[in-house]
Protein backbone atom coordinates (compact mmCIF):
# COMPACT_ATOMS: atom_id res chain seq x y z
CA UNK A 1 0.00 0.00 0.00
CA UNK A 2 1.29 3.82 -1.05
CA UNK A 3 1.46 6.03 1.68
CA UNK A 4 2.14 9.57 0.79
CA UNK A 5 3.89 10.99 3.71
CA UNK A 6 4.36 14.47 1.96
CA UNK A 7 0.30 15.21 2.72
CA UNK A 8 2.10 15.67 6.31
CA UNK A 9 4.73 17.85 6.01
CA UNK A 10 3.80 19.71 8.49
CA UNK A 11 4.33 16.83 10.88
CA UNK A 12 7.76 17.19 12.58
CA UNK A 13 8.64 13.45 12.84
CA UNK A 14 10.61 11.08 10.25
CA UNK A 15 9.16 9.79 7.07
CA UNK A 16 9.10 5.95 8.99
CA UNK A 17 6.67 7.51 11.79
CA UNK A 18 4.54 9.33 8.96
CA UNK A 19 4.21 5.73 7.53
CA UNK A 20 2.77 4.24 10.57
CA UNK A 21 0.83 7.25 11.49
CA UNK A 22 -0.65 6.67 8.03
CA UNK A 23 -0.99 2.93 7.98
CA UNK A 24 -3.31 3.55 11.29
CA UNK A 25 -5.22 5.52 10.09
CA UNK A 26 -5.73 3.70 6.93
CA UNK A 27 -6.68 0.79 9.05
CA UNK A 28 -8.96 2.48 11.65
CA UNK A 29 -11.89 0.04 11.16
CA UNK A 30 -9.48 -2.96 12.25
CA UNK A 31 -8.57 -1.55 15.75
CA UNK A 32 -6.09 -4.36 16.69
CA UNK A 33 -4.14 -3.20 13.65
CA UNK A 34 -4.39 0.28 13.59
CA UNK A 35 -3.37 0.20 17.20
CA UNK A 36 -0.31 -1.81 16.64
CA UNK A 37 0.77 1.13 14.04
CA UNK A 38 0.25 3.04 16.63
CA UNK A 39 2.16 1.72 19.65
CA UNK A 40 5.12 1.00 16.87
CA UNK A 41 5.36 4.79 16.58
CA UNK A 42 5.04 5.42 20.03
CA UNK A 43 7.88 3.12 20.91
CA UNK A 44 10.12 4.07 17.94
CA UNK A 45 10.06 8.26 18.41
CA UNK A 46 10.86 8.70 22.21
CA UNK A 47 8.28 10.59 23.09
CA UNK A 48 7.78 13.03 19.80
CA UNK A 49 5.07 15.55 21.20
CA UNK A 50 3.32 15.42 17.27
CA UNK A 51 3.48 11.10 18.28
CA UNK A 52 2.49 11.50 21.78
CA UNK A 53 -1.16 13.68 20.37
CA UNK A 54 -1.80 11.72 18.09
CA UNK A 55 -1.70 8.57 20.34
CA UNK A 56 -3.68 10.39 22.35
CA UNK A 57 -6.27 11.48 19.75
CA UNK A 58 -6.38 7.43 18.43
CA UNK A 59 -6.63 6.26 22.09
CA UNK A 60 -9.68 8.85 22.84
CA UNK A 61 -11.64 8.45 19.54
CA UNK A 62 -11.00 4.09 20.02
CA UNK A 63 -12.56 4.98 23.59
CA UNK A 64 -9.47 3.45 25.20
CA UNK A 65 -9.41 6.01 27.81
CA UNK A 66 -6.62 4.47 29.76
CA UNK A 67 -4.29 4.61 27.24
CA UNK A 68 -5.50 8.08 26.20
CA UNK A 69 -4.61 9.43 29.84
CA UNK A 70 -1.67 7.27 29.95
CA UNK A 71 -0.53 9.77 26.74
CA UNK A 72 -1.80 12.49 27.83
CA UNK A 73 0.49 12.14 31.51
CA UNK A 74 3.36 11.37 29.25
CA UNK A 75 2.83 14.87 26.59
CA UNK A 76 2.44 16.36 30.05
CA UNK A 77 5.28 15.08 32.12
CA UNK A 78 7.32 15.36 29.09
CA UNK A 79 6.46 19.45 28.64
CA UNK A 80 6.65 19.90 32.43
CA UNK A 81 10.27 18.76 31.96
CA UNK A 82 11.49 20.68 28.68
CA UNK A 83 9.78 23.72 30.84
CA UNK A 84 11.60 22.85 34.27
CA UNK A 85 7.51 23.69 35.61
CA UNK A 86 7.62 23.45 39.08
CA UNK A 87 6.08 20.72 41.04
CA UNK A 88 3.33 22.85 43.02
CA UNK A 89 0.32 24.13 41.75
CA UNK A 90 0.58 26.96 43.44
CA UNK A 91 3.63 27.71 41.40
CA UNK A 92 2.90 26.74 38.48
CA UNK A 93 -0.19 28.69 38.05
CA UNK A 94 1.35 31.88 37.66
CA UNK A 95 3.85 30.92 35.17
CA UNK A 96 0.98 29.34 32.81
CA UNK A 97 -1.18 32.66 33.15
CA UNK A 98 2.24 34.58 32.15
CA UNK A 99 3.17 32.11 29.10
CA UNK A 100 -0.08 31.35 28.34
CA UNK A 101 -0.23 32.61 24.46
CA UNK A 102 3.46 30.18 23.97
CA UNK A 103 2.67 27.41 21.61
CA UNK A 104 3.96 24.89 24.52
CA UNK A 105 2.19 26.14 27.30
CA UNK A 106 -0.75 26.18 25.40
CA UNK A 107 -0.17 22.82 24.35
CA UNK A 108 0.60 21.84 27.89
CA UNK A 109 -3.06 23.55 29.20
CA UNK A 110 -4.61 21.39 26.16
CA UNK A 111 -3.59 17.91 27.56
CA UNK A 112 -3.99 19.04 30.89
CA UNK A 113 -7.67 19.73 29.90
CA UNK A 114 -8.33 16.95 27.99
CA UNK A 115 -6.49 14.77 30.76
CA UNK A 116 -9.47 16.06 32.80
CA UNK A 117 -11.67 15.09 30.25
CA UNK A 118 -10.89 11.48 29.98
CA UNK A 119 -10.89 11.27 33.99
CA UNK A 120 -14.29 12.29 33.38
CA UNK A 121 -15.02 9.50 31.00
CA UNK A 122 -13.28 7.04 33.33
CA UNK A 123 -15.72 8.28 36.34
CA UNK A 124 -13.18 10.48 37.76
CA UNK A 125 -15.48 13.41 38.37
CA UNK A 126 -13.45 14.97 41.87
CA UNK A 127 -10.09 14.57 39.65
CA UNK A 128 -11.76 16.33 36.56
CA UNK A 129 -13.31 18.83 38.23
CA UNK A 130 -10.20 19.59 39.74
CA UNK A 131 -8.12 19.89 36.54
CA UNK A 132 -11.23 21.55 34.52
CA UNK A 133 -11.43 24.38 37.82
CA UNK A 134 -7.57 24.54 37.21
CA UNK A 135 -7.55 25.53 33.51
CA UNK A 136 -10.48 27.39 33.69
CA UNK A 137 -8.47 29.83 36.07
CA UNK A 138 -6.20 29.81 33.35
CA UNK A 139 -8.23 29.94 30.39
CA UNK A 140 -9.88 33.86 29.81
CA UNK A 141 -10.28 33.16 26.20
CA UNK A 142 -11.96 29.37 27.07
CA UNK A 143 -9.95 28.22 24.34
CA UNK A 144 -9.40 24.98 26.23
CA UNK A 145 -13.11 24.12 26.99
CA UNK A 146 -12.48 23.38 30.41
CA UNK A 147 -15.31 25.81 31.13
CA UNK A 148 -17.48 23.22 29.40
CA UNK A 149 -16.33 20.13 30.93
CA UNK A 150 -16.70 21.83 34.40
CA UNK A 151 -20.06 23.38 33.81
CA UNK A 152 -21.04 19.62 32.62
CA UNK A 153 -19.66 17.94 35.92
CA UNK A 154 -20.69 20.79 38.34
CA UNK A 155 -24.45 20.56 36.57
CA UNK A 156 -27.38 19.94 39.27
CA UNK A 157 -29.76 16.87 38.06
CA UNK A 158 -32.69 17.58 36.86
CA UNK A 159 -35.53 17.03 39.38
CA UNK A 160 -37.65 14.81 36.30
CA UNK A 161 -34.63 12.29 35.92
Amino acid sequence: MHTNTQEFSWFQVPEDIKKLLILAAQNWENTLESEKYIQEALRNTGGNTDVLVAAYRFFYYKNNYSLALQTTYELLDKIKKSENFPDEWDQLKPVLINRREESQIRLYLNAYAAAGLVLAKLGEIERAKEISMRVKEIDDKHDFGAGILLDVLTRPADEDD
